[in-house]
């Protein structure tokens, strides 16, 4: 699930996303962040520039967090299973698998002649390794998760993986997307203790359609393909993803052809765009459900981290009737209009409606009223007792101050901050507004937990498993749990959910999940973005367009594009 399905799981997960490094202000045009290699002549190698705001926070997958560095991680490396632009599931190592009458074995046949990129042969034990790796490391914020109902892993000969659950579940599938094959021959030595979350991985080996060639953090990655991969071979020579320093720039960039194609792009540029010849823009739905969410440190003291937690929180975030007062105080559509220039749907819930059957569509939102946001406060004892429009704590303490964080790759936020802050004025709170770079965000937030408000992004798997297991509360240790929620309750369906074969009676269960946390206000979920892209249509074609969700830098693109004859 990236901030992973990484912030995509933010992402990843990420994912916090679960969630990189370009400036979030708009303004004139700047440099790039760096000089990466420059396209070559015509003659030469054929190299799609991609430009994008942010930069994978590492090359580890253990411990990455942000969307930026599992598009790498997706590029380099394969899975057994891969999730297609129509939302079903293809086989990727796995040539065939089987699942046992009671649905706790399943045992996978692994393609043979697959080779890393060193050389060295890709087998069966190689996943096994992996999926052990994974499971062996709570640390990890992200794939350790996706572990939690395996109880053995074994490869009994090169070409046979039998991975036996501890109950059966619903969604194997999903939880095998992001869990990377790993080389056993290079992460063998680091697979104990702190070495594993502490290897760089800078050489990168995968077997994956591209190789790594140089990386420098919150500059460039520059990939290379891999000319033995094992499915279709891409029609590029190499790709460099380039980080520039703010959403002007990247716009530019395309302008000019510095770069082929862009991600993350500012909703202002949309009309520009449009106009600019040889410049395609397409916009969709995420292939990833996409969610902004604004949340709250609402972590107890009981319940902050032990090695990392600072938990710096405002007290009154913790008290339910101010999260509400805030929910009330929250123009949706206005958010929306003004920030995203209508390029996205009120949101709702952590599942987003791209979830289709999982989305709980029953649930009626918080409408926009101020006089009611004022009445839940003055009702619950805050009051602006020395008349500086601002209000304090019952006891008298505590102003009604709030941080406000946002990351700066995401070029909307400054606006959205700007326009709560005006907002959540009317009912007596005070926000300070600060951009930070996803990595330092990512500090102050998960497991430090010292932050008041967050505004941020999630993106998922189509599985609801991803959104509902971040308000665990065994997640707040690690830091998955951004929000430090804690309800026992909640905790209790997650796990009904996660072993309930039958798919109604799961969505029984996962709609009630949705409408607790929904009256609970852990989050406030402004809205679902809707994916802006835009490439150069005389440089490179064959994009995938024209299927129900988009995502232009996907492997899936990026192995059947070609440079325009």
């Amino acid at each position: 699930m990236l901030k992973l399905y990484g912030r995509w799981l933010s992402g990843i997960v990420l994912a916090f996303t679960l969630v990189a490094c370009g400036s979030g202000n708009s303004g004139s045009a700047s440099a790039p962040a760096a000089n990466p290699p420059k396209a070559a002549a015509p003659a030469g190698p054929v190299v799609l520039h991609v430009g994008w705001s942010g930069s994978p926070d590492t090359l580890n997958p253990g411990t990455g967090q942000l969307a930026e560095a599992y598009t790498i991680y997706s590029l380099v490396y394969n899975t057994v299973f891969t999730l297609q632009f129509n939302g079903t599931y293809k086989s990727d190592l796995a040539e065939s698998y089987k699942v046992s009458d009671d649905g706790k074995v399943w045992t996978f046949k692994i393609r043979q002649g697959i080779k890393f990129h060193d050389g060295q042969p890709l087998t069966a034990k190689d996943v096994a390794f992996s999926f052990n790796l994974y499971k062996a490391h709570e640390e990890f914020p992200f794939l350790n998760f996706y572990t939690a109902d395996f109880d053995k892993i074994e490869a009994p000969d090169d070409s046979t993986v039998v991975l036996t659950l501890k109950d059966a579940i619903p969604n194997l599938e999903s939880q095998l997307l992001s869990l990377y094959v790993l080389p056993e021959h290079i992460w063998t030595k680091v697979k104990d203790g702190k070495a594993t979350a502490e290897f760089q991985n800078l050489e990168m080996i995968g077997s994956g359609p591209f190789k790594m060639k140089e990386y420098k953090q919150k500059e460039f990655v520059h990939l290379v393909v891999n000319k033995d991969y094992f499915q279709t071979v891409p029609k590029l020579d190499e790709i460099i993803f380039q980080t520039f320093g703010s959403e002007d720039a990247l716009v530019q960039a395309l302008k000019t052809g510095q770069v082929d194609m862009i991600t993350k792009l500012p909703n202002t540029a949309v009309a520009t765009l449009k106009r600019t010849e040889n410049i395609k823009l397409v916009t969709g739905a995420p292939l990833s459900p996409s969610v902004r969410d604004i949340y709250f440190n609402q972590v107890s003291k009981e319940n902050c981290p032990k090695e990392k937690g600072k938990c710096t929180g405002h007290p009154a975030l913790k008290d339910a009737n101010v999260r509400l007062a805030l929910a009330y105080a929250t123009d949706k559509q206005n958010l929306i209009d003004v920030a995203m220039l209508g390029l996205a749907k009120p949101g709702l819930t952590l599942v987003a409606p791209g979830q289709a059957f999982w989305f709980n569509n029953s649930l009626k939102d918080y409408e926009f009223d101020i006089a009611k946001a004022n009445k839940i406060l003055d009702d619950a004892g805050y009051k602006d007792k020395d008349g500086d429009g601002v209000r304090e704590m019952p006891d008298g303490t505590h102003p009604l101050t709030f941080r406000l964080q946002f990351p700066n790759n995401y070029p909307e936020l400054p606006r959205v901050a700007e326009l709560l802050g005006k907002l959540w004025a009317q009912v007596g709170v005070k926000t300070e507004p600060q951009t930070l770079d996803p990595d330092a965000l990512t500090a102050a937030c998960c497991p430090t937990f010292d932050y008041d408000v967050i505004l941020w992004n999630w993106s998922w798997g189509p599985d609801p498993n991803d959104p509902l297991g971040v308000m665990r509360t065994d997640q707040i240790e690690s830091g998955s749990n951004e929000t430090g929620y804690s309800n026992p309750a909640y905790d209790k369906l997650y796990d009904q959910q996660a072993v309930e074969l039958d798919k109604e009676k799961r969505k029984q269960i996962v709609w009630q999940m949705q409408e607790m946390v929904h009256k609970d206000v852990v989050y406030i979920i402004p809205y679902y973005p809707d994916t802006v892209e835009a490439y150069r249509a005389d440089r490179f074609q064959g994009w995938i367009t024209d299927q129900p969700t988009l995502e232009l830098e996907n492997v899936l693109n990026l192995v059947v594009i070609e440079p325009v004859k």
